[in-house]
C-alpha cells in the first residue's frame, strides 16, 4: 500500500498512461455515442458549420439498409462455423504437443508463426491455393485450366475442380474458404493458451488414474477438460470476440468487393459496413453500426460466461 501522503508521486506516475487512455479511449467511446444520435452526422459536413438533429435515425437507416441483414448474418455464420472447430481443433493439437517432449518447443514455433504473421498476407496466399489461376489454349485449341494446390489435390483424388473463390463461385463455397482460413489463422493463440494450461496441471491426477488403469478417453474427459475449463472459457470468448470483428480476413481473399466479381459485397461483415460508412463520410451511420456490433458482443459474451461459468472448475 502506498502511503496516504504519498499517493500523489503515483498519480503523477499514472498520468501519461491515464492522460492516453482519456484521449485515445474514453474520448473515441463517448464521441462515437455523440455521433450516432446525431441525424445523418458528417464530418465535412460538421467542419462546415452544419447543425444536427438528436435522434435515433442513424440506427434506423442501418437496420434498414439492403444488406445489413446479410452483414450480420456473414458475421454470425463465421463465428458459429469456426469458433467450436477452431477450439476443438486447437485442443486436441495441445494435447499431442504436451504428450511429445523432444521436438515440443520447436513445434511450438512452428504452429505459433501464423499468429505473427500479416492476416492480409496470409489471406493472399489462401486465395491463391484455392484460386482458378487462369486458362489458356493447348495444342488442339482445348481450354486447359490452370488452378490452384487445392483443385490440384481434389483431382490428385479423382474428383473436379471447385470454383472456389472466382467470377460465379457460389456462396458455400465463399463460406467453406473462409472457415478453413480463419479456424487455420485463429489455431495458433488458442493453441499457446491451452498448452500453458495443460503444463499447469498437476501430474498426481495422470499418475493416479494411470494406477487405475484409467482409459486414455476417460482420462481426457474427467480430468484433462475439467482442469482446463478456464483457459477453454477465455478462449471460446475471445473467440466470439474476434468472430463478430472479422474482417480483415475477407480482405485478404476476396479484396475490398468483399465477394467475388459478380457479386460485390457478398461475404461482407458489421466491420466491413463500418469501414464502407466511413470511407463514405457518413460517420454517424458508423457510429451507430459500432453501437449494435457492441451490442450483440456485449450479449453474446455475457450468454457465454453465463453458461460457461457452470462448467468451469478453478
Amino acid at each position: 500500500m502506498v502511503d496516504s501522503k504519498q499517493q500523489w508521486k503515483a498519480w503523477l506516475y499514472l498520468s501519461p498512461a491515464i492522460a492516453l487512455l482519456l484521449v485515445f479511449t474514453v474520448w473515441p467511446i463517448f464521441n462515437t455515442v455523440r455521433m450516432s444520435l446525431l441525424e445523418d452526422y458528417s464530418g465535412l459536413k460538421a467542419a462546415a458549420g452544419a447543425v444536427f438533429d438528436f435522434g435515433i435515425g442513424n440506427f434506423q437507416k442501418v437496420i434498414q439498409y439492403k444488406r445489413f441483414l446479410q452483414c450480420l448474418k456473414n458475421t454470425v455464420l463465421l463465428c458459429v462455423l469456426t469458433v467450436p472447430v477452431s477450439t476443438m481443433l486447437a485442443l486436441l493439437i495441445a494435447v499431442a504437443l504436451n504428450s511429445i517432449k523432444p521436438l515440443q518447443k520447436i513445434l511450438q514455433t512452428i504452429f505459433f508463426l501464423p499468429y505473427v504473421t500479416n492476416s492480409i498476407a496470409i489471406g493472399m496466399v489462401f486465395a491463391a491455393m484455392f484460386n482458378i489461376v487462369g486458362s489458356f489454349y493447348g495444342t488442339e485449341n482445348e481450354i486447359i485450366v490452370t488452378a490452384g494446390i487445392i483443385n490440384n489435390v481434389i483431382e490428385f483424388f479423382g474428383g473436379s475442380p471447385v470454383n472456389w473463390i472466382n467470377y460465379g463461385s457460389t456462396y458455400a463455397a465463399n463460406i467453406t474458404v473462409m472457415v478453413v482460413y480463419i479456424v487455420w489463422n485463429a489455431l495458433p493463440f488458442k493453441i499457446l493458451v491451452l498448452l500453458g494450461g495443460l503444463q499447469s496441471i498437476n501430474k498426481q491426477y495422470y499418475d493416479a488414474a494411470k494406477v487405475d488403469g484409467t482409459a486414455r478417453r476417460r482420462v481426457f474427459s474427467r480430468i484433462t477438460v475439467p482442469l482446463l475449463s478456464p483457459m477453454l472459457a477465455y478462449v471460446i470468448i475471445t473467440g466470439f470476440i474476434g468472430g463478430f470483428k472479422e474482417y480483415t480476413s475477407i480482405v485478404g481473399i476476396f479484396g475490398e468487393t468483399m465477394g467475388p466479381p459478380d457479386d460485390a459485397g457478398r461475404l461482407n461483415t458489421m466491420v466491413g459496413f463500418i469501414y464502407d460508412s466511413l470511407s463514405t463520410n457518413k460517420q454517424g451511420r458508423a457510429s451507430a453500426a459500432a453501437l449494435i456490433l457492441f451490442a450483440i458482443i456485449l450479449v453474446v459474451t455475457l450468454f457465454n460466461n453465463h453458461v460457461i461459468k457452470k462448467r468451469t472448475h478453478y
